[in-house]
């Protein structure tokens, strides 16, 4: 297949600026256009020294009909909210695919996502959430590959689905009191200036953050809720059991990097030995997942500048808890990683291609 054509709608985030390392060594991929709001005119190497003698194209404003008229594909690599604006205009061509890094399409209730984000969505927007596809590869590989629109799932919520996903979806554990411990490094935060995240103000210290209604929230819950009812959403739908989980997220003074501590109540007695074999055939067919053996356990530098999730557990049978502990890089497998990923799946390329 000859290369497809591809722009970034937010290239100079740190989502963006991610796509473009990624994309450069992906053989099959011809970058078009990067849109900015704050640079345009400049050069990306400009913005981003790393691009030097790399990259020398010129940062545009958004011009829709061009992107259409010039991609394949795009990444809307924009903030939360931002993205429902231009998303539905992108597709209205019919042949034009998109794969969207924001919150804007993750959520399947529109009343949800208006509670959460304190957005509404437009009705072409909202018309978009029966056909947009929740981007993780590891559930949803054959719904991706026919996708138009991809929503690529938040980094917070890509590492705790991961790590407890087996167990949910095989009642291995209780459905309530989940509890999801995470840290991550001061780049989930975005670029945009912010006081707390001041080089001295978060350098050695560690907090935790928004402990209670973090947006992410709703999006673990629908997904861990649809593993935990399939296959029974269909046959006893007045069965469906919803996932409640307490979630709090602590900021690390490193640059990237996730790692989630996630407590369950297991269900049964099981052994380490039934634990490993039931994550390693679940994800058996995902190349970017690496389970651990107890007592080794993943960490953070393992994974950064990496697509991988490496998770580990611990059987706490004096508890009656296992933890789980999943890790990632927030800007790779947390976002544009994960995006190339959806897009190699989407156009037939091997899933690693470009992430390996």
């Amino acid at each position: 297949m000859e290369k497809i054509r591809v722009s970034i709608i937010g290239a100079t985030g740190y989502s963006g600026k991610e796509l473009i390392r990624i994309l450069l060594r992906h053989p099959k991929i011809e970058l078009m256009h990067l849109v900015t709001a704050n640079y345009v005119g400049q050069k990306i190497w400009k913005v981003y020294p790393e691009f030097i003698n790399k990259l020398d194209k010129e940062l545009m404003e958004l011009d829709v009909d061009k992107i259409i008229q010039d991609s394949d594909l795009v990444f809307t690599a924009l903030p939360h909210t931002v993205s429902l604006n231009f998303v539905p205009e992108l597709l209205s061509k019919g042949r034009i695919r998109v794969v969207d890094l924001s919150a804007d399409f993750r959520l399947k209730d529109a009343d949800n996502y208006h509670k959460w984000y304190q957005k509404e969505h437009s009705p072409k927007s909202k018309k978009l959430l029966k056909e947009a596809v929740y981007g993780l590869p590891e559930l949803y590989k054959k719904e991706i590959k026919q996708a138009s629109l991809v929503a690529n799932p938040g980094c917070y919520p890509t590492s705790a689905i991961l790590g407890v996903a087996p167990l949910l979806a095989h009642h291995i554990v209780k459905p309530n009191n989940i509890i999801i411990d995470a840290k991550s490094g001061t780049s989930g935060a975005g670029r945009k200036l912010s006081l707390g995240l001041h080089f001295t103000e978060c350098n050695e210290s560690f907090k935790a953050y928004k402990c209670i209604g973090h947006n992410h929230i709703p999006e673990i819950e629908q997904e861990l809720a649809f593993l935990y009812n399939s296959p029974r959403i269909i046959e006893k739908p007045e069965e469906y059991e919803k996932i409640i989980i307490s979630f709090t997220p602590h900021l690390l003074p490193i640059t990237r990097g996730i790692l989630s501590t996630c407590y369950l109540n297991l269900s049964g007695d099981y052994s380490e030995e039934e634990i490993i074999a039931l994550y390693q055939n679940f994800y058996q067919e995902a190349p970017f997942i690496r389970i651990f053996n107890p007592p080794d356990l993943p960490e953070i530098r393992f994974v950064q500048l990496t697509n991988y999730c490496d998770i580990g557990f611990a059987l706490d049978k004096r508890a009656g808890l296992i933890k789980i502990i999943s890790v990632l890089d927030n800007l790779s497998k947390g976002a544009s990683g994960q995006a190339v990923q959806n897009m190699n799946i989407m156009f037939n390329f091997p899933e690693d291609m470009g992430l390996a």
